[in-house]
């Protein structure tokens, strides 16, 4: 619990920093938000007043700043858009979309990177290792876009194998392609990742002592190598998810998914700073979150980090 807590209060300030300067990057981009809403109709200077006044656009930053933090850590208000929606409505359709698409592609880098991995380091220098290797750097080094639209066709145009657009059938199986795309960047890290720690800690001692026990190849392969192998393949897939979720713009917009990588992208378009922040803070709070989970599973799978 101690450990748990600590972590937790490491994350209070990281957070507020990190808030702060997503606020200050925003509000900092050029053009005025409420001349944006008029478009090329004039707008009365009282009109412009009372609306500057309403949303605080006066006001300094740092107080801008903290009166929207108030709203967050008092009623959970991500605060409201220049046409007077509140963002938490705005997104709460969207959010379900992305957070659907970001688990596929998680799941999809879980189960099959940690498995390449392993069976790369398992016949290392062998015909699967070098498949492994040369498969993932070629998706590293495939733009997504290309990856998207050339799975698209060929996955779901030409082979109807999958949906190609949208979310009629529901989850998961209109997000089963665009998630593979959205995790096959992960994947070839989670896998490369897996392989290298496992052929490292194939040469420990322990696992030589184990093997001259006569313990069965497969308990020392999944119960002491593989256990001690998955912290920085945790690490990795830990911080990720946010990545995920942040990532998802363009895969969304390829798939047509209505989540909130293609509403940030409108409200960019349209000057909507706080829509904008309200994404951000949710992710930074899912960072966060991730991290502290890495952290507590740190110390489940190594004693020694949490007594330390």
């Amino acid at each position: 619990m101690r450990y748990a807590v600590q972590r937790l209060l490491q994350a209070i300030p990281v957070f507020v920093a990190t808030t702060f300067l997503i606020y200050a990057m925003v509000w900092a981009l050029p053009g005025d938000p409420i001349l944006a809403l008029a478009g090329d109709k004039p707008l009365p200077a009282s009109v412009l007043a009372t609306l500057r006044e309403h949303y605080h656009l006066n006001d300094p930053l740092i107080v801008q700043y903290g009166l929207y933090m108030a709203g967050v850590f008092l009623r959970g208000d991500l605060g409201e858009t220049f046409t007077g929606q509140q963002v938490s409505e705005l997104l709460t359709d969207r959010w379900a979309v992305t957070a659907q698409l970001a688990v596929t592609a998680w799941i999809f880098e879980l189960v099959v990177g940690i498995g390449l991995g392993v069976l790369a380091a398992l016949r290392r220098g062998k015909l699967a290792d070098t498949a492994v290797l040369a498969g993932t750097t070629f998706v590293i080094a495939v733009p997504v876009f290309v990856v998207g639209y050339t799975a698209q066709i060929v996955l779901g145009l030409d082979l109807g194998l999958f949906p190609t657009a949208g979310t009629d059938e529901g989850w998961p199986v209109s997000y089963l392609l665009p998630g593979m795309v959205l995790g096959s960047f992960g994947l070839a890290y989670v896998a490369r990742l897996t392989r290298a720690s496992v052929v490292e800690n194939l040469r420990a001692d322990y696992v030589r002592t184990a093997t001259a026990k006569g313990m069965r190849r497969s308990r020392v392969i999944g119960r002491h190598t593989l256990r001690n192998s998955l912290i920085p393949v945790v690490t990795y897939l830990g911080v990720d998810f946010g990545n995920l979720m942040a990532g998802a713009v363009v895969t969304e917009g390829i798939f047509n998914l209505p989540g909130i990588g293609q509403q940030v992208f409108q409200s960019i378009q349209l000057q909507e700073g706080p829509v904008v922040v309200g994404v951000t803070t949710l992710l930074v709070m899912i960072f966060i979150v991730a991290n502290l989970l890495v952290d507590l599973l740190y110390g489940v799978l190594d004693p020694r980090i949490r007594r330390g």
